[in-house]
């Protein structure tokens, strides 16, 4: 694993990351919400409010974890920093087209348009819940860039728990044995 103490802490690449993922949640929820509010109102229902706490936690805690990582516990980029990039890119990627793929359908909860048919378009096609992969690989992809393994264990182990909670969910909500 990568990481260990030798060396400055990358902070330029630390802020730059932590950005782009603050833009990109900034905006999700901006969506999210926009698109909530259409759904609700043409009758969606939504399912499995319970768990979305837990998501919400998740996201707001490993940045914080990935700072204290690297400007306290000395986590440093590997070798391999490159590789997690071009991952985390792909991550990236992968969402975008998942979002772009629902369409006003997307949002960060489980809403349901009773009657909607299941969308099979954009990579969709291919994975039945291409945005979580995206989540799964960021959420190792990007602690590792700065050779963060502890954080991106800590953060797949609880994002483990909920999407295990979170497509239980979906997948009755949707009807999809």
């Amino acid at each position: 694993m990568s990481g260990g103490g030798a060396g400055v802490a990358p902070v330029g690449a630390l802020v730059a990351l932590l950005a782009t993922v603050a833009v990109q949640r900034v905006s999700e929820l901006v969506i999210s919400a926009r698109h909530a509010r259409r759904l609700i109102a043409a009758g969606a229902i939504e399912h499995g409010r319970a768990h979305f706490p837990l998501l919400v936690a998740l996201h707001a805690l490993w940045p914080p974890a990935l700072v204290a990582e690297v400007l306290v516990g000395q986590a440093r980029p590997g070798p391999a920093w490159p590789v997690w990039l071009a991952l985390f890119a792909g991550a990236q990627a992968l969402r975008l087209a998942s979002m772009a793929a629902l369409g006003d359908r997307w949002t960060a909860r489980v809403l349901v348009l009773p009657g909607a048919p299941l969308v099979h378009r954009g990579p969709y096609r291919w994975l039945r819940h291409p945005n979580y992969l995206a989540v799964v690989v960021e959420l190792v992809a990007a602690p590792m860039i700065l050779g963060a393994w502890r954080t991106a264990l800590g953060a797949s182990l609880v994002n483990l728990i909920a999407l295990g909670l979170r497509v239980r969910v979906e997948e009755r909500a949707l009807g999809i044995r």
